[in-house]
């Protein structure tokens, strides 16, 4: 048994969704994780325990209920990131 927050899974496949559509934004990995870092506190947390392979299955149901709300902070991460790059 394990601690889990889905939405880290749920905000981390989005972001790699996302990204190489939009080329102009730095994909570096530094970047990558700050739009994941800005995006999970801006969406609810949901902390589970459970076995790996039930994380997996509840993983489908996640991503549709939380979907609405992880584009919206995943954009609003991608500005702020994109205007603030923290390198050089």
């Amino acid at each position: 048994m394990e601690l889990t927050n889905y939405m880290e899974g749920v905000v981390t496949a989005y972001v790699d969704e996302v990204l190489p559509q939009h080329p102009e934004f730095c994909g570096c990995p530094r970047c990558r994780l700050d739009v994941i870092a800005i995006a999970l506190n801006d969406v609810k947390p949901k902390y589970v325990v459970t076995t790996k392979g039930l994380a997996y299955a509840r993983m489908g149901e996640l991503q549709a209920q939380f979907r609405a709300d992880t584009i919206v902070a995943v954009t609003r991460a991608m500005k702020i990131v994109d205007a603030h790059p923290r390198h050089e």
